[in-house]
């Protein structure tokens, strides 16, 4: 477990986290720290405790956008792997279709050469 030293708010806070995490908590600190700046500048000094707590809130307002979009995200792709797989189907149920026309197809005309072969007589062949 490691310590750092984030700043937020203008106050220095000791904070553990997991080794190789240091730098991520120090960006998620600034981060928090930006907000809190910015709320002051629209808001002016309302208490450092209730900056804090809007900070919190448009943090987890954001937060909350983001987990719907990604519900929103993750069932539009559902429906695009459902599209995908039935669009599949169809196209191997194509292939099938067009390789059964193109054998009976094949079929008719040797059956053909066969008959004309036989009318012709005299040994000479078509096809």
């Amino acid at each position: 477990m490691s310590h750092i030293n984030v700043t937020i708010n203008g106050r220095q806070y000791r904070m553990a986290c997991e080794e190789g995490q240091e730098v991520r908590l120090l960006k998620l600190a600034e981060q928090l720290e930006s907000r809190i700046q910015s709320l002051r500048g629209k808001f002016g000094e309302i208490g450092d405790a209730r900056l804090t707590v809007m900070a919190a809130l448009t943090v987890c307002d954001e937060l909350l956008d983001a987990g719907v979009q990604i519900k929103n995200l993750e069932q539009e792709l559902e429906s695009l792997r459902n599209v995908r797989v039935a669009a599949n189907d169809r196209a191997r149920e194509t292939q099938a279709a067009v390789a059964s026309a193109l054998n009976a197809a094949a079929e008719r005309i040797e059956k053909t050469t066969q008959v004309l072969n036989r009318t012709v007589g005299a040994g000479v062949a078509i096809g």
